[in-house]
């Protein structure tokens, strides 16, 4: 598998192309799956970061050649850690790998829990890519439990304001959902600067268990329709939603 791949499963609803910079995140989130993804331990995956092997060389070989088939699309930076995690502010592979897609025709999304990190790079985006923030949950006592090493919750509001003002198309990733109420509080706080929302339940956790998925999907849907809210729901969030719910409202799956 290249450099740039296409994702599978529940990913492949937020970007037809991917794209991981480094082994392991130090942003440490406990619900995180990308370890076993990759088959580290926890500890290891969320302390010790490194690019991977002959990074840039390929990335650039990988993307003439995916362009070079027709194949230059959106390319989401990253699943299985961050791109703007700590370490970027040293090796600056995030910073690269932009203007290598670009250079190749390709756009780009970058989802992120670093905040205004990527506020250096604000410059090199353009209105055909996307600036997107994991948000979860609004305090820090639950970012310590469940992101410690991630920025605030604050930050990274910040960070999206600054975006959309430079008139960089953004979106929120609410997923995984880990409290009902914490949802409704991101949205009310944020969607003046938010262009949609992409819901996705929590798995793999035993704290999915304290959430009524059904109530969840109902009771969230109708307060974006109500308010005019673009949403799209994620795959394993589709079977709790009522009949007669879109899954889609006002916003386009990748």
């Amino acid at each position: 598998m290249g450099f740039i791949y296409e994702p599978t499963g529940s990913a492949r609803s937020d970007a037809a192309l991917a794209l991981n910079i480094y082994h392991g995140c130090t942003h440490a989130c406990s619900y995180c799956y990308a370890p076993s993804a990759t088959f580290t331990k926890r500890d290891v995956f969320n302390t010790q970061v490194l690019p991977r092997a002959n990074f840039l060389k390929e990335l650039e070989k990988d993307a003439i050649k995916r362009f070079g088939r027709g194949e230059g699309g959106h390319v989401l930076m990253s699943f299985l850690n961050d791109p703007y995690q700590p370490a970027e502010m040293e090796y600056g592979l995030t910073r690269k790998s932009i203007q290598i897609l670009h250079a190749t025709n390709h756009s780009l999304v970058t989802l992120t829990k670093g905040g205004t990190r990527a506020l250096r790079d604000i410059e090199l985006f353009t209105p055909k890519d996307e600036f997107a923030s994991t948000l979860t949950v609004t305090t820090d006592e639950l970012l310590q439990k469940w992101e410690p090493g991630a920025a605030s919750f604050a930050d990274r509001c910040d960070a999206l304001k600054t975006f959309h003002a430079a008139g960089i198309p953004t979106w929120v990733s609410l997923e995984p959902v880990l409290y009902s109420k914490e949802v409704f509080k991101i949205i009310e706080k944020t969607h003046e600067y938010v262009g949609h929302y992409r819901i996705g339940r929590l798995n793999r956790n035993s704290h999915e268990k304290t959430v009524d998925w059904g109530q969840f999907a109902e009771s969230v849907t109708s307060f974006c329709l109500k308010n005019g809210i673009p949403y799209f729901i994620k795959k394993e969030l589709m079977p709790h939603l009522p009949a007669g719910i879109p899954d889609v409202y006002k916003c386009k799956r990748p």
